[in-house]
């Protein structure tokens, strides 16, 4: 069943679209081949709350809208991890948000990866930034959380020119998020050639750990420091990626979105 975005009257203009790396239009913006592995169309991943009632909505919303998607479903759970630490739980995304520090990054999303599947992911959006006049308003805060839930499908940025006009998608880079709070089409289209083939086995599905700060799987910490090898930025690093290489095809990729 496909469930179009009409309704939300988004109307995207000829889509500029990035590849892994690039600053430049393609006609893909997946993350590489990362996806999450599962055995049928549609699967429904579940997004652990860990947010506090000021980003609750936004959750909700995020969740909503990805749920438009013809090949995957989330759903909102009670969180498994501390704000915090907020440490990984296998077979799901614990969302996150605290007062992070004076680090540089609006949000952050990380994925455990065994070759190219998905086992288990994170957001983090920093309060630091969000209790300030410049990010505290609901376009910021619906563009960042979409992004970053986004990238843990396995989806990279359709645009990464922070000053051009907007692609109504919130995995646009932009200076101006009003128009760029939700997917598009192109967002949705992608996610089905992301999913277009089905696996022998499953990384999705996990149930909440028995209590807070129970998540199984280390967080990386705040600081770049401790991400690993940097891949790529673009912007004047307003907009990078990294990874840090555990050993026996294990890895953990950290996308990172910086404020101005």
């Amino acid at each position: 069943m496909f469930r179009s975005i009409r309704s939300r009257g988004l109307v995207a203009a000829a889509l500029a679209v990035a590849l892994v790396f690039p600053i430049g239009a393609s006609a893909s913006h997946s993350w590489g081949s990362y996806h999450w592995a599962r055995t049928a169309n549609p699967f429904t991943l579940k997004l652990g709350d860990n947010v506090t009632s000021t980003w609750d909505s936004y959750l909700v919303t995020t969740s909503s809208d990805w749920s438009l998607s013809s090949v995957l479903n989330t759903t909102i759970e009670a969180g498994g991890t501390t704000a915090r630490r907020c440490r990984a739980t296998t077979g799901r995304v614990e969302v996150c948000n605290a007062s992070y520090g004076n680090n540089g990054w609006l949000g952050i999303a990380q994925i455990w990866a065994s070759g190219s599947h998905i086992t288990k992911a994170i957001v983090k959006v920093n309060d630091t930034y969000f209790n300030t006049a410049t990010y505290n308003t609901p376009a910021w805060r619906n563009l960042v959380m979409c992004q970053e839930v986004g990238h843990t499908f396995g989806l990279h940025h359709q645009d990464e020119t922070f000053g051009n006009t907007n692609l109504g998608t919130c995995m646009d880079y932009t200076n101006d998020p009003s128009s760029n709070q939700h997917p598009n089409q192109h967002d949705y289209d992608q996610l089905e050639t992301i999913y277009a083939h089905l696996d022998s086995t499953t990384t999705v599905g996990a149930s909440a750990p028995s209590g807070p700060g129970k998540g199984n799987g280390a967080g990386l910490g705040a600081a770049a420091s401790g991400w690993g090898r940097l891949v790529a930025t673009t912007n004047g690093g307003r907009g990078a990626f990294y990874e840090l290489d555990l050993g026996n095809g294990q890895r953990v990729i950290t996308h990172v979105l910086w404020a101005r």
